[in-house]
Parts: C-alpha cells; structure tokens; sequence
C-alpha cells in the first residue's frame, strides 16, 4: 500500500473504501429485494447469496488497498470515474464467478441477483462518488491547514509554470509565493501569486514564512545552486520538489514522483504517514475535550485567584508560531503582571537560558498565584482549546515566540515542521533544567525523526508523573 503523507490521499483511501462498502451492501440488498421480493427466510439459498457478498466486499477492500482505486479522487473527472467503477465492477464479476465455480455453487446462486446488483451497484457508487467529489472539493478549498507551497524559478518559467500548476493543483494546495532565483523585476505579483523574495534573499525570507512544500524549478541554475537550496529547505523541514531535468542529484530522503503535472525528486528529512497522524489527531481531539472539561470544573477557583492576586485579565493570549510557521494565538492563564512583555527587555541581562530562550529564577515578573499556577502547570489548561482547534497537539515540539522566530536559522525552523505540542519529549527529559536553547532543539529534533504513536503515549504518562511529582516549568 501507498504510503499517505498527504490529507487528501487519507480522505481517499479511508472514507472513500468506507462509502463504497456502504454502497455495495446497499445495492446488493436492493438486488435480493427485486430478485425474491420482501426479504424474507424463503430466499433460495440465503447462505450462499451472503458469502458471494461477502466475498465480494473482502476483494474490494483488498482492490481499493491494492491498486489505488480512488487515486487522484478529488481531482480527476466525471468520466474518469465512470470508467473507474465500471472497470472494478467488471472485475468483481469476475471475482463472483471464480468463487462460484470454485465451491461448485454455480447453478443455485440466481445470476438476476447478480445483474441486478451490479447495475445498482454501478449507478449507486458513481452517483456517492459524485456527491463525495463535490463535498471533499469544497472542503479542501476551506481548509485552514491547507499545504503552504513555495514556487522557487526564474523569471523566464515563473509566469508558465504558476499557470500550469493552477490548472492542475491539488485541492489542498495553497500556491502561496513564488520567489525568482534571478535580479529583481517590477511586478510584485506573477498570476496573483506575491513575489517575496530574489536571488541570495530567498533562505533568509523563506525562514520567516509559514511554508510546508517546495516546488522549484530552475532548469539553467547550477547543480550547486540547486543543492544549496535543498538542503537548506530540508534543514527547515520543509518538503521540496525538485523538477528534474538533469541527473545525478545528491541527498537523502529522496524519491521520483509526480507533483502538479511534473516529474520531481521529492527531498524531505522526514514524511509521516498520514494514517498515523490521523489517529494523532483523534486523541488530541478526545484528549482536548477532557482537558477542556477539566478547565471549565477548575476556572471558577482559578479566575477568582487570579482577580484577587492582581490586576489584568484572566487569561493571555499570545501570538506563537506552529507548524512550519504559521502564526496562531496561543491562551494561558494569566500567571505574570500586565506590564510583563514591557518588562522583560530591562531582564535580558540576567536571561540564565543560552541561546534564543528567557529564563530567569525568580522572575519577578510572576505574580504570587502565577508561581502556583506554573508549579502545577494549571496555566497550561486553556491550551487544550488550541489543542482543539488543531493549531497544537497534545504532543509535540515548543512553539516559539515571534522574537525567537525572528532569530532562526534553517536547522532551528526544522523543529516546527509538526504541530507543536502541550507538551514533547524535552519537558519530561529535564523540563526546567535544561538552560540551553540548542538541547531543546536536540530533542525536538529527536522526538520528530522517531515519532511515533506509543513515544506519544509514552511522553504523556511521563507528563502526568513529572506534573503530579511538583516538577513544573518556573
């Protein structure tokens, strides 16, 4: 099986198998019904007519697996599809008749049910399939998480290629910028798509941008120029496609496939399955609706301390940055004075963190029931509300402030190249101990080239018993 790193392929595979299950069980009760009338104990060899089905449903969920029945569903057209179910329901003939002949059952299974059901089967699926077209294009065009892609070319390609990658871009694309590997033009935009950066300027804009994909193509530029550029969108954590014309390229990670009509080597640090992620997904959900239970049973007493200790909001919210930076709003309760982020520049000197972070011991800037708020990580409640909206997951890696970002380099943005998490495998492993920036980055690093659901789980249990334990963030 195909391996899914993609949302779109997920929803093919996944609720596209589970709609022509439903469609086929469907059709083939509607075909006993016309065959024998009310479906009633009489029916000729009921036994027999449910084992033809379910032989049918066990090659068909083997076929879809198999040989990516519903590839390219969002995208390709009515009579593609038409064809698509014509050619499987041709097989399952097939399939029907060799399990007749080989349990020698063929002269008492009634072959009307059969015809009957195939035709059913093929109107039904077709007219599901349509249906589904529709609602998954639609959806996928408001996606908020849509695939941030960056166009890297030259000017001479630029107008071309963004036009053909529109005519046959994925639903769940958003062509974001192109940046030309070439002197500065006057226009600001090529096919409505913003120009944001030139030449030896594209690293240094690129790290500053929320982007997931790459897709370049500079069919002149040198094979160093070109390395340089992968290499670097690798150590981002960006995916990059790479148009090939030439051969011989270097890297790791790779593999040749297809993106928007071209044939690319696609070049990623890491790709996680998508199957997975979706199960990720679910227990961020669940979980986030737990904790936001949990916080809406404790926020009476928490408000009310809060109001008490000192002046300002209950909670604060501050603008972080997610996945392949993408900007969102994170909420805390509130834990410091309202005059915190003015204060925090006269601090700077005694910072006792190395590198990009704050730390301070006895940061006078926490209020006396924001030391308990911290110590207990109560603060951290409001973050399953972010957790449930899909900006963080229960698991992940520290998402930085804006300052921070504004400081990073291609090997430190690699770390947000997942969701960031409530908590990740650097907190359990030192929490407030660690005072060096590039150890948070090594276990970010670590946590992302060996995720997996039970490392999750296993941070969670150790998160429970480094909170329980009073070994909370100062």
């Amino acid at each position: 099986m195909a391996r899914l790193t993609k949302k779109s392929d997920a929803i093919e595979l996944f609720l596209l198998m589970f709609l022509d299950l439903v469609c086929l069980l469907g059709s083939y009760i509607a075909a006993l019904l016309i065959r024998f009338g009310a479906y009633r104990s009489s029916i000729d060899e009921p036994q027999l007519h449910w084992i033809v089905f379910l032989g049918i449903m066990v090659f068909v969920l083997l076929y879809n697996s198999a040989v990516d029945y519903n590839r390219n569903f969002t995208r390709r057209g009515y009579f593609v599809e038409f064809k698509a179910i014509t050619k499987r329901n041709f097989i399952i003939t097939l399939i029907a008749g060799f399990l007749l002949f080989a349990i020698k059952e063929a002269e008492n299974y009634s072959r009307l049910v059969f015809a009957y059901f195939i035709v059913i089967n093929e109107v039904v699926t077709l007219l599901a399939h349509i249906v589904a077209k529709k609602i998954a294009r639609n959806r996928l065009k408001k996606d908020r998480n849509k695939t941030k892609i960056l166009v890297v070319t030259d000017i001479e390609h630029a107008e071309g290629l963004i036009k053909e990658l529109y005519e046959r871009a994925d639903y769940s694309w958003d062509i974001c910028a192109v940046a030309l590997c070439s002197s500065r033009a006057d226009s600001k935009e090529i096919e409505g798509v913003p120009v944001v950066a030139y030449d030896d300027d594209i690293l240094n804009v690129s790290i500053q941008m929320a982007i997931d994909e790459v897709f370049i193509l500079l069919p002149d530029a040198s094979r160093k120029y070109v390395n340089n550029l992968i290499h670097n969108f690798e150590m981002m954590g960006a995916i990059c496609h790479y148009s090939i014309d030439v051969t011989e390229m270097t890297g790791n990670y790779s593999h040749v496939g297809e993106f928007g009509g071209f044939t690319v080597i696609t070049y990623s640090e890491a790709q996680f399955d998508y199957r997975r992620r979706m199960v990720k997904r679910l227990i961020d959900i669940v979980g986030a609706i737990i904790g936001l239970i949990l916080t809406a049973i404790t926020f009476p007493f928490v408000a009310i301390a809060i109001k008490v200790n000192s002046k300002g909001p209950i909670f604060f919210a501050q603008t972080r940055i997610g996945k392949n930076g993408r900007r969102f709003k994170i909420y805390k309760y509130r834990s410091m004075y309202i005059d915190a982020e003015e204060r925090k520049k006269e601090l700077e000197a005694q910072n006792e963190a190395e590198g990009l972070m704050f730390k301070m011991k006895n940061d006078p800037r926490i209020t006396g029931v924001g030391k308990f708020l911290r110590k207990t990580s109560i603060d951290e409640l409001p973050q399953f509300y972010n957790i449930l909206i899909g900006d963080m997951s229960l698991v992940g890696t520290r998402p930085p402030t804006e300052d921070e970002f504004e400081k990073y380099t291609p090997y430190y943005k690699r770390r947000l190249c997942i969701t960031p998490g409530l908590t990740g495998l650097w907190q359990v492993s030192g929490r407030s101990n660690i005072e060096n920036f590039d150890d948070v980055v090594k276990y970010d690093l670590h946590y992302i080239d060996h995720w997996s659901l039970s490392l999750d789980f296993k941070i969670l249990l150790q998160t429970v018993g480094v909170v329980l334990l009073g070994k909370g963030a100062k």
